[in-house]
């Protein structure tokens, strides 16, 4: 029992809950649910766009001689279908709103049938005949447009109650002379109702709601893992890059760890001074206001010369360059961003003094340029997307060292000749061969681009 009504539960609310989701997936599904109802309604003018038009060119059907309702429901079902449209602009239309839309729509409908057998001045079982019943799977199937089964069974439901109601007026309207018959002849050549034949018709009309229903709800599930799936998609491309995040949801199969490839490419660090000392006497809220402030600059200014941001280090940023899109000018494309990064941070002060930020902000960055890994690491439940490699540990010495060499931004000299083959033209301040950088074995040749 408790299982039958789960069931019941599951049909009337339209398959699984949505009450579960995330509010910004419920967002999204309603937001397209208004659409697809907007869709519905722009379909629907549309036909009775198509069916005014081909009325009015088409010849009249002969032996019409009593009164023609269909110039007033098709002009009702316009002025209809045009309040529903513009009222789904102004916002979402709600439950029990669609459900007298479906009404009205299976009314008219109904109703038009009926006047079948007034217009051409035959008994009811005439209208029993008519083709115009084929416009009941019309507007089943457009239901089916908002991905909601609830809607599909309701249409289908209603349409079975009009018919089955078409087909009591029939049979009960003349009670003196009985018109149901069991010759198929006689009830394709005459106003005569052949139940088997009516049954049929309700048995169709079931069969194609309760279908489309059935697929809807299953549909409906893969709806939300979409929705949900789709909104993680996008907030994955805020923590990575646009690259970074495509490359892992546009994979052909699940990464693991271990996998990766070897490419050239330059890195990127930039570091705030000072940055501890001086956050550790002021509040949070200005700490990370500051830091939004630099880190939104600063991500400005590497994507604008063509490198991604590969992750946020508290106060640290490690960018790559040609490290997750191939690059023939990586080397160049890095140096150009460490000299903007720090004319950037010098003509922005102002702003972070507004955020909050007691003094001048200085930054210090460096640029090394080698083959690094690029793929992913960790275990089978974690795995973060990096680049490992001599030029990521270089450019964070290199960048440490900014303090000993009293300078903003460092490279060195090979990483510097090898921009310049790219097509760099920028100076270096200062050249310093053989100098010592704490964590690098051995000598290093310095090229100072900014003090």
């Amino acid at each position: 029992m408790a299982r039958l009504r789960e069931t019941i539960r599951y049909i009337l609310r339209g398959g699984p809950p949505i009450d579960g989701l995330p509010d910004r997936v419920q967002a999204e599904i309603r937001a397209r649910e208004a659409a697809s109802e907007r869709l519905i309604g722009w379909v629907q003018l549309a036909l009775v766009l198509f069916f005014a038009s081909l009325y009015l060119l088409a010849p009249r059907a002969e032996g019409s001689a009593g009164f023609n309702f269909v110039p007033i429901a098709l002009g009702a079902y316009f002025l209809f279908t045009v309040t529903r449209l513009a009222l789904s602009y102004r916002f979402e239309l709600p439950e029990w709103f669609l459900l007298i839309s479906i009404c009205v729509d299976m009314a008219l409908l109904v109703g038009l049938i009926f006047s079948f057998h007034i217009q051409y001045d035959q008994h009811p079982t005439f209208y029993l005949k008519t083709p115009t019943l084929m416009y009941v799977f019309l507007f089943i199937g457009l239901r089916a447009l908002r991905f909601d089964p609830r809607f599909v069974l309701t249409t289908g439901m209603v349409a079975v109650v009009g018919w089955i109601g078409l087909v009591a007026y029939a049979i009960f309207s003349d009670m003196g002379g009985m018109r149901v018959t069991r010759n198929y002849v006689e009830y394709l050549t005459g106003n005569s109702i052949l139940l088997g034949a009516e049954l049929d018709k309700t048995m169709v009309i079931l069969a194609v709601t309760v279908l489309l229903s059935a697929a809807l709800y299953r549909g409906r599930s893969m709806l939300f893992e979409a929705t949900r799936d789709h909104s993680a998609a996008m907030d994955l491309k805020r923590f990575f890059s646009p690259e970074v995040a495509s490359s892992i949801t546009e994979a052909h199969q699940a990464l693991e760890a271990g996998e990766g490839s070897l490419r050239d490419a330059a890195i990127l660090y930039a570091d705030i001074r000072s940055f501890t000392s001086t956050s550790a006497v002021l509040p949070p809220e200005t700490v990370l206001a500051v830091l939004a402030e630099y880190q939104n600059l600063a991500v400005e200014v590497i994507t604008r010369e063509g490198g991604q941001v590969d992750k946020f280090l508290g106060d640290g940023i490690l960018a790559t360059f040609g490290a997750v899109s191939p690059s023939e000018t990586y080397a160049a494309d890095a140096l150009r961003a460490a000299q903007a990064l720090v004319v950037a941070m010098t003509e922005a002060q102002d702003r972070f003094k507004t955020a909050g930020w007691p003094s001048d902000l200085r930054v210090g960055t460096a640029v090394a340029a080698g083959p690094v890994t690029v793929g992913v690491i960790g275990s089978k439940n974690r795995l973060e997307f990096t680049v490992i490699g001599d030029a990521v540990n270089r450019a964070a010495k290199l960048e440490d060292a900014n303090k000993a060499q009293q300078s903003s931004a460092l490279t060195d000299c090979m990483s510097l000749d090898l921009a310049r083959s790219q097509g760099y033209s920028g100076d270096a301040v200062d050249i310093r061969p053989s100098s010592k950088v704490s964590g690098v074995s051995g000598p290093v040749d310095l090229a100072v681009l900014a003090r």
